[in-house]
C-alpha cells in the first residue's frame, strides 16, 4: 500500500507521523509522495484541507483519513492513541466488531473565477467566501443565468454539505448531509431595508443548477478558497457549481454524520 503523511507541524502531531511511519514500515507500506493511495492527515480540520489542496490534482485515485490531534474534528476519525489500531485496519487484519472498510463520498464547488486580467478553475472542499477588503460588497446574484438578487453587505459564502458545519454554520446556514450533492449560498451580514433587499437566508441549490456572481462596483475583494487567500480588484464574475469530482474518504470503522454533528456542537 503507497500512503504518504501530512501533519499539522506541531509536536504531537509530528510525533504521531513519526510513530506512524514506523509501524507503517513494519507492515510492508511504501510512502509515497507521488501518488500515494492513501493520505493520511494528522492534525484537525485544517491539516485535513491542506492535505486535500496539494493533492488536487490526484483527487480521483486517493482516499483520505483523519487523525486529530485537538477537537474532534469532522474529517477526522482517529484519535492520537489509535495509530496501532488503524495501521492494523489498513494492513487489513480483522478488528473485533468492526466492519469491512468502505468509500464515501463527498461533494465539492466547482468555481470558475473571471477576471480582466484572466479566468482561472478551482475546487474547494469546505467553502468558498467573497468578503469586501475596503467597504460594503455590490455583487449580483443569478441563478440558472436568470437574476435572482442585488446583494449588499459583507459578503457571500459558498458551502459544500460538508463544510456546511463549518462557517456556513456560524452564518445561521443549514446543516446539509454530505450524501446530499448540492451547494449553499449564505448570506454575511447583508444590508435589509426599504431601499436594498436580498432573500435573507441561505440558498441550497442542487448539483444541475448553477450560480453567478457579478461584482458591480469597483471593488477590492478577497476570494478565500477554503484556507487559501486570493486579493482581487478586478473581479467580473463567479460561476459555482457541485463539482463532477468528488472527494473519497476510507472508513475503517463507522462514524455516522449525525453522530460528528452531535459531538461537535451538543455533546
Amino acid at each position: 500500500m503507497r500512503y504518504y503523511v501530512l501533519d499539522r507541524g506541531d509536536q504531537l502531531s509530528v510525533d504521531l507521523s513519526e510513530q506512524f511511519h514506523k509501524l507503517a514500515a513494519e507492515n510492508g507500506f511504501e510512502m509515497d509522495a507521488e501518488s500515494p493511495e492513501i493520505v493520511i492527515s494528522i492534525g484537525g480540520d485544517g491539516t485535513m484541507l491542506h492535505a486535500f489542496h496539494t493533492f488536487i490534482d490526484r483527487i480521483p485515485s486517493i482516499a483520505f483519513v483523519g487523525v486529530h490531534t485537538g477537537h474532534l474534528g469532522f474529517y477526522a476519525d482517529w484519535k492520537a492513541n489509535e495509530i496501532p489500531e488503524l495501521i492494523q485496519l489498513m494492513n487489513g487484519h480483522a478488528v473485533p466488531n468492526q466492519p469491512r472498510p468502505r468509500i464515501v463520498n463527498y461533494p465539492l464547488i466547482d468555481l470558475q473565477v473571471h477576471k480582466k486580467s484572466g479566468s482561472s478553475s478551482y475546487i474547494c472542499l469546505n467553502e468558498f467566501t467573497l468578503k469586501g477588503i475596503d467597504g460594503t460588497v455590490v455583487a449580483q446574484v443569478d441563478i440558472n443565468d436568470q437574476q435572482f438578487e442585488m446583494f449588499r453587505g459583507d459578503g457571500i459564502c459558498v458551502s459544500t454539505p460538508a463544510g456546511s458545519t463549518a462557517y456556513n454554520k456560524s452564518l445561521g446556514g443549514a446543516i446539509i448531509h454530505p450524501s446530499i450533492e448540492a451547494l449553499q449560498i449564505t448570506e454575511i451580514a447583508s444590508i435589509n431595508n426599504r431601499v436594498f433587499r436580498t432573500a435573507g437566508s441561505a440558498l441550497v441549490l442542487p448539483k444541475h443548477h448553477h450560480s453567478d456572481i457579478y461584482s458591480r462596483k469597483d471593488q477590492k475583494l478577497l476570494l478565500t478558497l477554503d484556507h487559501i487567500n486570493i486579493s482581487v480588484d478586478d473581479l467580473i464574475s463567479i460561476r459555482c457549481q457541485v463539482a463532477k469530482q468528488k472527494v473519497s474518504f476510507i472508513r475503517y470503522r463507522p462514524f455516522p454524520f449525525w453522530n460528528r454533528v452531535r459531538n461537535a456542537f451538543l455533546s
